[in-house]
């Protein structure tokens, strides 16, 4: 009899309970599926599929101008001297560097021989056979072990360094021995740029800071909109007469007065939002022929800006953040995917996209991306992160031969001198 009676109360309270869409069982669930319907994917990323444009075209590069500089200020390098057949000749050795995901610095050229650092902050000259004139390091044991990574630009007799561990200082060129010391509150994580006796150089918080060179002591800075993210790609700095021309991590480009740090003109290129929501943003280093400033991103923009204004001239699809080059009326650069862009540099127009990586295979070629290239006469030298650099013939774009350099990350080339260098982790390969 109990039996019964229990079965038939369950009876009764499974009958109240419907298996139907108006239950309140399933509305509740179509209330949490109604929620989740208006969440957003930050990391979705929209796929573009490039092809191949007048890759028939031949350009003509029988005028190219041909230089030889490896500091320059507006980061217009150009066509550099360099006919080499990419032969090595030598290797300048140094510890390897520590918790690094992509090589982005550059060793101080010198007529007779460079200067780098190795993975305790060391700074060491060498000789041009290679061999170490001098080696000085002024870190604490306790920043050595912070592994710091050096930024370098010169002023006649004087190196000045400025480190990711917020730290920046003078060495003198011939012996290393110290000349000043200072500390920031925030790491740096720029390129530096000089000027006259003044030195710029962004730090972590997006400022722009100038320091005497001295003493370094600071004449002025200026505080830019932040971010929640650490950017993972240097920010770049130009210098125009008197504007220093600055970008930061969130993509504002922003043009300073060098004598009173005051903002002259600011353009902002990406949502702010966005940028700290996607935490993937990239922008190319700054170039500028004096009267517009050219860079690009990965998010398929490619900027031409007037210098004087910062109003856009125009605005292209290109996806890259490596840093373009240009040459009298082309901007030469290469996307993300590995294709090679040659475009009017006055108007914008693409004239002719080839493809680098044809050679790769398909699912090689998705693991495989551009570190930065250099261009020698009419060549161009670009590094990848399989640690290849590919050689390519800038008239028709056609791929020359591929030449392995390590087999991971490598820099982007640096030609100085009719000598073509790329650094890999623990040493400088030196190619003729």
């Amino acid at each position: 009899m109990n039996r019964l009676i229990i079965f038939l109360i369950a009876l009764f309270f499974l009958n109240q309970c419907s298996l139907n869409d108006d239950s309140r069982i399933w509305k509740d669930k179509k209330k949490n599926f109604d929620t989740q319907s208006n969440i957003k994917k930050v990391f979705l990323k929209e796929k573009k599929n490039l092809v191949e444009f007048n890759q028939e075209l031949k350009i003509d590069l029988v005028n190219i101008k041909i230089n030889n500089k490896i500091i320059d200020s507006k980061n217009n390098y150009g066509s550099q001297n360099y006919k080499g057949a990419l032969s090595k000749i030598g290797n300048y050795k140094f510890s390897k560097l520590e918790d690094i995901n992509q090589i982005n610095f550059k060793p101080i050229f010198l007529n007779d021989g460079l200067i780098f650092f190795n993975k305790k902050g060391s700074i060491i000259r060498y000789n041009d056979t290679q061999k170490v004139l001098w080696k000085q390091n002024h870190y604490s044991k306790v920043e050595k072990k912070l592994n710091p990574k050096l930024n370098f630009v010169i002023d006649s007799e004087n190196l000045i360094i400025a480190d990711n561990i917020a730290k920046y200082y003078s060495v003198n060129v011939n012996s290393g021995e110290l000349n000043w010391s200072k500390n920031n509150t925030y790491p740096f994580n720029s390129e530096i740029k000089k000027s006259k006796n003044k030195i710029f150089v962004v730090d972590y918080k997006n400022t722009l800071r100038c320091y005497d060179i001295k003493d370094g002591s600071e004449c002025w800075n200026l505080q830019t909109e932040n971010s929640f993210t650490i950017s993972n790609s240097k920010y770049s700095l130009i210098i125009i007469e008197d504007m220093i021309i600055f970008s930061n991590s969130i993509g504002d480009i922003t043009a300073v007065d060098i004598a009173t740090g005051l903002i002259t003109w600011q353009l902002p290129t990406q949502n702010s939002s966005i940028i700290n929501e996607t935490y993937n943003f990239k922008i190319s280093q700054l170039v500028s022929d004096g009267n517009s400033v050219f860079f690009s991103n990965n998010k398929n923009e490619f900027y031409s800006i007037d210098a004087k204004t910062g109003t856009i001239n125009w605005i292209n699809e290109i996806n890259s953040n490596l840093t373009p080059i240009i040459s009298k009326n082309l901007i030469f650069t290469v996307s993300n995917e590995g294709y090679l862009f040659v475009v009017e540099k006055n108007k914008g127009n693409i004239i002719r996209i080839t493809d680098l990586f044809k050679n790769y295979k398909i699912k090689k070629r998705k693991y495989i991306e551009p570190v930065g290239f250099a261009i020698g006469n009419t060549k161009l030298y670009l590094s990848n992160t399989d640690g290849n650099i590919i050689i390519a013939d800038l008239n028709l774009g056609n791929v020359i031969r591929i030449e392995k350099v390590a087999g991971d990350f490598i820099s982007r080339p640096f030609i100085y001198n009719q000598n073509l260098y790329v650094i890999k982790n623990g040493s400088i390969v030196q190619y003729n």
